[in-house]
Parts: C-alpha cells; structure tokens; sequence
C-alpha cells in the first residue's frame, strides 16, 4: 500500500501505538528519545488548552499530546527545516491538520511570530548541553538537537514566560547537573517551579532526567514525585514506562 505522504532518502515511519498515530523519522539524522515519551507523559493539558512545543524536531511531543489529551490546538516550533518537514508530513500522514501546526523558525523570532499570553501551556525538550562542539560534517543535525547552538535555555524560558497565560503551565525536560541553573532562570523569568520529577535508568543508578513543572506567577510550593525508574533490568522497562508508551 502507497504511504499517503513521500518519503525521502533514509527516511521511515514508526507506529507510535497511539491512536494508530505514526511519525517520519530519518534514522540518519535525529530521531526522538524517551526524554520526549516521557515529557508528553508528564505534561498535563486540560480540555480547549492551546499548546506551544519549544524545539519539536520532528513533532513527537504535539502529535502524542493531541493522542493523550483533550488539548483543542497544538504548535510545534523548529528552526531545522528538515526536522520542520518531517513534522509537516507526520501531521499529514495522521490527518491532523485542523489540530497540528508546525512552524519552521527560531524561538529568539517569536515576539514577530506569536502574541504575548497566546498559549496555556508550553513544554520543551530543549537541547541539553552547553557550547558548539560537534558542528560538523553529518553529525550537525545532531548537534544543533543537543548543544545550544541556536538558542539557551535562558531564550526558551524567557520566551516561554512571555508567550504563557498568567497561572499558565511550563514543561521541560532536562539533566539533573544543571537543575540550580534552571531554577534560577525559571524564578528570573516568573515562572515558579511546582512538580520535579528525578528520572533513574536503574534503580541503583544516578538520575540522567529530571521532569519539572512551572506555573507563570506561581505561588513559592514544589512538590518533588516520586522518582521514575526506566529499567528492571537490561533490555525489560518498568510497568510505568509501558504505560507511558502507550504499549
């Protein structure tokens, strides 16, 4: 059977176990991570909420939102045209044009693209590590999804704040080892962190994720969950990861 939409070189579409809903990923470039799985989980969006995905890549984190929730629109925001492409096709391909859009631009353009308090709700997965190292040759794609190349994480959450609703919700997903930095650029930009949720790959090892949750003009409170343990052993999630999934 024909895909509806084409396909380009090293391109291929994987079953999201949603909704029937599929995503195009290029496995030689960036394909989502559990990161982004979990962050859609851990996200909540109520019923006729609009929502804005800082760094969508190739759009798992609108696509499984519109899957789990009863959100009324959804924007994914890249600045990688062909990231932004797959994402484009992926909506097509899952026939969710009246409710996806995908927007190919940079977060730091957003005051020309977006009103201020235009959304409820903002989540980021956005790029983890700090400098340029690893620009090159056909790791660049790569780099830009996990350096901050082309934005900080002071211009997500400054422009995260300006676009949120008052008492409006922020979601980010990130490593542990900068936690007091993104605290201090949360509070600075008045959003106010309440849930932090630590992520252990075992549950003898160290945390490589942490889940938060800020409210713009938030009341001083945080609420730390219970840990998430991703593995029982090599190989074999844990009960709540497949729930997550979806499987």
């Amino acid at each position: 059977m024909k895909n509806p939409v084409d396909l380009k070189e090293n391109e291929r579409i994987d079953d999201l176990q949603r909704n029937g809903y599929k995503i195009i990923q290029n496995e030689k470039k960036f394909c989502f991570g559990m990161d982004a799985v979990l962050l859609s989980g851990f996200a909540m969006v109520k019923q006729g909420e609009r929502v804005l995905d800082i760094g969508t890549g190739t759009g798992i984190i609108p696509i499984l939102l519109e899957a789990k929730t009863e959100g009324e629109h959804f924007t994914g925001l890249e600045i990688q045209e062909e990231s932004a492409d797959m994402a484009s096709r992926s909506v097509e391909l899952n026939g969710l044009g009246d409710k996806i859009d995908i927007i190919c631009d940079d977060i730091n353009n957003a005051r020309a693209l977006f009103d201020a308090a235009s959304f409820d709700v903002i989540t980021s997965n956005p790029p983890y590590m700090i400098g340029k190292h690893g620009l090159t040759g056909d790791n660049r794609e790569k780099a830009i999804a996990r350096h901050e190349i082309f934005c900080t994480l002071e211009d997500i959450v400054r422009e995260g704040s300006r676009l949120l609703k008052n008492k409006g919700r922020f979601y980010m997903v990130h490593r542990p080892f900068r936690l007091v930095e993104i605290f201090n650029t949360l509070t600075r930009y008045h959003l106010e962190p309440k849930r932090l949720k630590l992520v252990y790959p075992y549950v003898d090892k160290e945390p490589n994720m942490v889940l938060i949750e800020a409210f713009k003009g938030g009341n001083s409170r945080l609420t730390v969950e219970k840990p998430l343990i991703v593995y029982k052993e090599p190989g074999v999630y844990m009960d709540e990861i497949y729930d997550i999934y979806g499987y």
